[in-house]
């Protein structure tokens, strides 16, 4: 079974996140971007949907440079979530090294014919 880890510091959207995906795939949860980044060193997810702005040491967009940087997890497919779905905040996670992005509020729906693509495409 594939895994996703859902990176998001608001736990009720990591809640709908797995519910959304419980069953089809094996979920793991961070709830910062230093915690996304080591949660993907030790159990190498398949995917990551990865919050932008999150507080802490560091955000997502951080989160995601540092693993697409790291010979061990920049193979891992990052899809940035962002609130604002503002165009700088888009281009600047896919310089990072983000796959692809998807704006919040999500339909479940869609969020999961995402991630099935991108899953399969790997």
């Amino acid at each position: 079974m594939k895994t996703i880890l859902i990176t998001d510091d608001k736990q009720e959207v990591r809640e709908l996140v797995e519910v959304t995906f419980r069953g089809n795939y094996e979920i793991i949860q961070a709830e910062s971007g230093s915690m996304a980044v080591e949660m993907a060193k030790k159990h190498k997810p398949d995917l990551i949907l990865m919050d932008i702005m999150m507080p802490g040491e560091f955000d997502g967009l951080e989160a995601t440079r540092i693993l697409k940087n790291d010979s061990d997890t920049k193979d891992i497919i990052i899809v940035l979530l962002t609130a604002k779905g503002q165009q700088s905040d888009i281009e600047s996670g896919l310089n990072c090294g983000a796959d692809d992005y998807f704006k919040k509020p999500f339909s479940p729906l869609e969020l999961i014919r995402k991630v099935d693509y991108l899953l399969d495409q790997s």
